[in-house]
C-alpha cells in the first residue's frame, strides 16, 4: 500500500469532494493498519474513497487500536465529532488520481515531506480540481458563491473571499517545521519545503515544488522545480516551469547556487551556480564560453549547459552577449566546456 489517510473535507451540493484536510497521512502504511481500516469501513481492493459518517468512527477506531495502532485509532475517535463530511483513502499503488480526495492526499504527502517533488503520479489533476472560492467561511464551488454571498447577506454576515483557484495555501492543511513563510497565501498545497527555508514576501512556491532547504526564497519556484540545499532565489527571479513550453527538461537548482534579483533560468543548473541579477538564461540562448583569462572559447546553446556545476553566467555590458565562465577550482568542468570538438 502506497499511502493510507484519514480526513475531512468539503462537498458541494451536488456531493463533488470540493477539497479533504488529511491530519495524519502514512506512506508506505503497514498491512495490518490498511487490512483493519478497510474492513471496518467496507472499502474495496485497490485505489478507493471511502465516505462515511461520524457515527462508524467508534467501531473504526475499534479495529484501529486492536491491529495495533493507536494514533489512528485516536484520530478516528477525533473524527466523530465531525460535523463536515468524512474520508478514508486507500492508495493500494501509484496510479493518475481518479477524483480530488486522491489529489488532495498526494499534496498532502509532498507538503509533509513523505515524497520529493515528481515522486508521485499526479497526471490528469487539474481535470479533477473544481475551481474554487477561498473564503472565510471555507470552501465554496465558484458555482454556488452566488448564493452563499446572499445567504450570508441575509444572516447580517460578511462573506470575505480571500481568492478563486484550484489550489489552496499549504498553511491551511500543513505547516511544516523549521520554516518561514512570511506572505502563506505565495505557498501552494503540493510545496515541499524542507528545514531550514525561508519564503519571503515576494518569494512563491508552488505545487510539486520546492526546496531542499536550508535557502533563501525571494524568487519563483515555479511547478516542478526544485531548489537544492543553500541556494538563494534573489527578490522577483524566476524558475520556468518544468515542461513549459512543451519542452522535455526537468528545471532544477543545484546547491549553493545563486540567482541574481529578477534573473531567471529555462535550464536545470548544477551546484554552485550564478546567475547575474536581471538576466533570464532560456534554453536555446547562445552563451559565449570563456577561458579562466577571459578569453572566447567558443558559443553554445544554454542547453548544453544544463546541470553542468560551477558556473557564473553574465551579461557582457558593452557588447551585451550572455558569457559564462567557471570557477578555477571546477578543473574537470573546464576541461568539458573549453572543449573544441
Amino acid at each position: 500500500m502506497l499511502s493510507f489517510a484519514l480526513g475531512i473535507g468539503t462537498q458541494n451540493t451536488q456531493g463533488d469532494w470540493l477539497e479533504v484536510y488529511y491530519p495524519a497521512p502514512l506512506i508506505n502504511p503497514e498491512a495490518s493498519l490498511t487490512e483493519a481500516a478497510a474492513k471496518a469501513l467496507n472499502a474495496p481492493g485497490g485505489n478507493a474513497v471511502v465516505s462515511f459518517l461520524p457515527e462508524h468512527c467508534a467501531a473504526l477506531a475499534a479495529a484501529l487500536r486492536e491491529a495495533g495502532h493507536g494514533d489512528q485509532a485516536e484520530l478516528a475517535e477525533h473524527l466523530a465529532a465531525s460535523q463536515r463530511p468524512l474520508v478514508a483513502t486507500f492508495l493500494a499503488e501509484d496510479t493518475p488520481p481518479q477524483n480530488a480526495a486522491e489529489v488532495y492526499l498526494k499534496l498532502h504527502l509532498l507538503s509533509h515531506r513523505l515524497v520529493k517533488p515528481h515522486g508521485l503520479d499526479l497526471n490528469g489533476m487539474f481535470g479533477l480540481l473544481r475551481n474554487i472560492a477561498w473564503t472565510n467561511e471555507g470552501a465554496i464551488d465558484i458555482e454556488e458563491l452566488p448564493a452563499r454571498q446572499l445567504k450570508a447577506r441575509l444572516e447580517g454576515r460578511a462573506l470575505s473571499v480571500d481568492c478563486v483557484d484550484k489550489f489552496p495555501k499549504m498553511t491551511d492543511y500543513v505547516v511544516p517545521t523549521g520554516v518561514r513563510i512570511a506572505d502563506t497565501a505565495r505557498v501552494r498545497l503540493g510545496a515541499y519545503l524542507g528545514e531550514g527555508t525561508t519564503v519571503m514576501h515576494e518569494g512563491f512556491c508552488n505545487f510539486n515544488a520546492g526546496a531542499e532547504g536550508p535557502g533563501m526564497i525571494e524568487g519563483r519556484i515555479s511547478a516542478g522545480v526544485v531548489v537544492g540545499k543553500g541556494s538563494d532565489l534573489g527578490g522577483g527571479c524566476s524558475t520556468m516551469g518544468t515542461l513549459s513550453g512543451g519542452g522535455n527538461i526537468i528545471i532544477s537548482v543545484g546547491e549553493g547556487c545563486l540567482i541574481g534579483a529578477n534573473a531567471g533560468i529555462g535550464i536545470p543548473l548544477g551546484d554552485r551556480c550564478t546567475v547575474e541579477a536581471g538576466l533570464y538564461i532560456t534554453a536555446g540562448a547562445k552563451v559565449t564560453l570563456l577561458d579562466d583569462k577571459g578569453q572566447e572559447v567558443r558559443t553554445v546553446a544554454a542547453r548544453e549547459l544544463a546541470g553542468q556545476p560551477d558556473l557564473l553566467l553574465r551579461r557582457n555590458s558593452q557588447n551585451g552577449r550572455i558569457e559564462c565562465l567557471t570557477n578555477k577550482s571546477a578543473i574537470a568542468l573546464n576541461e568539458a566546456l573549453h572543449a573544441h570538438n
